[in-house]
């Protein structure tokens, strides 16, 4: 099956893409990511996704550009809420309907790798865009091989990022640290 692949940043996605294609789909890495803050962090992630695809063979598409002035416009009002309410929303929304226009089989998200994010939202919001854009989820549960890939991404030299990428999520692991 073909699977476009939403992906927030290539160390989450090497996990994701071995137990996808061990399923037997063929993912397409999908980059869209507004949320991720600053600049030179946008950059980090999206040139590191570029180097994973190319040593890996995978294709990639990466669409949107960096989006502070619009993730923050959407995000100001409710910072509390921002992941469930426009975060996730609009990079799964994109993804769906992208899969859905674009002749794939089912869409995904590397977002459920992460014991840090609200995987029951993640998977609720994924649902209500594969009934909206007439397109199939496939749904797993990456979770259990988090550790997995992150240990192979170090082993790649990929950059790895230290917040899960909007400038809230930053400030956040500053205070814990």
């Amino acid at each position: 099956m073909d699977v476009l692949l939403h992906t927030c940043c290539a160390p989450c996605s090497i996990h994701c893409v071995d137990k996808l294609e061990e399923l037997n789909n063929t993912p397409t890495l999908y980059w869209y990511n507004p949320n991720i803050h600053p600049y030179i962090e946008y950059e980090n992630r999206k040139k590191a996704l570029e180097e994973y695809s190319k040593l890996m063979g995978i294709t990639s598409i990466f669409d949107g550009d960096y989006g502070l002035r619009e993730f923050t416009k959407n995000v100001i009002s409710n910072l509390d809420n921002r992941c469930e309410d426009y975060c996730y929303r609009s990079r799964l929304e994109k993804t769906a309907k992208y899969a859905s226009e674009n002749g794939y089989s089912a869409f995904g998200t590397t977002l459920l790798i992460s014991p840090y994010q609200k995987h029951d939202i993640i998977k609720s919001i994924c649902e209500e865009m594969a009934e909206k854009y007439n397109i199939n989820f496939i749904y797993v549960d990456f979770r259990k091989g988090f550790r997995e890939g992150q240990a192979s991404a170090k082993e790649l030299g990929l950059y790895m990022q230290k917040y899960c990428g909007c400038i809230f999520s930053e400030e956040e692991r500053g205070k814990k640290s």
